[in-house]
């Protein structure tokens, strides 16, 4: 009778996930995920079928994370514009901190998205959850009179995760502080203008 491998799912999902973090897909290979996750080869393949069913999985644990920060801006706040900005700021501080990785999903829809369609489906599905929480929270925004009458909630939630996407993006690319607070600047413009 086979042996049944026992582990904390959460905590193989987080250490992959810094793995392909630090490295992208294509420069993470099996032994790197055994050394990070502490599962043999065999026990990887078997709880997740390759490499790219970790990362895929990977990629869904990354993307459920952010939107669970994102809803607890919302909580946080009694101003859904206000948990909005905040948002955006902690996306900013991180451009200009030490820490260069960006976005996984960004990252992985840069590296993989053009030729792995498994890849640019749940990456399209973890932006997407994003995206529809801050439509929600633009909604309510201007449900209480935070936002606008004549701005579309869905239309202006589009318009911030392209800005976001750069901005993860940006935080890469080493910017400047100056740089990152001006791009901000002109996000949370059109938020009130």
């Amino acid at each position: 009778m086979a042996r049944t491998i026992e582990f904390d799912r959460n905590e193989v999902l987080e250490n992959a996930m810094n793995t392909f973090w630090n490295n992208g897909y294509s420069m993470t290979s099996i032994p790197n995920l055994v050394d990070s996750t502490k599962l043999n080869p065999g026990s990887i393949y078997s709880a997740f079928k390759s490499k790219e069913g970790l990362f895929l999985e990977t990629l869904e644990f990354y993307g459920l994370n952010s939107v669970s920060q994102l809803k607890q801006y919302f909580d946080d706040s009694s101003s859904p514009l206000s948990a909005i900005e905040a948002f955006l700021k902690g996306i900013v501080d991180k451009c200009k901190s030490t820490d260069k990785r960006g976005c996984l999903i960004v990252n992985s829809i840069l590296e993989m998205a053009s030729h792995n369609d498994a890849v640019q489906a749940k990456a399209n599905l973890q932006l997407q959850a994003v995206e529809d929480e801050l439509v929600k929270g633009l909604q309510q925004a201007q449900a209480m009179g935070e936002l606008s009458a004549d701005k579309n909630p869905a239309d202006l939630a589009k318009f911030l995760m392209v800005n976001i996407w750069g901005l993860r993006v940006m935080a890469k690319t080493n910017p400047d502080a100056q740089s990152a607070d001006i791009v901000l600047k002109q996000i949370l413009e059109a938020l009130h203008h």
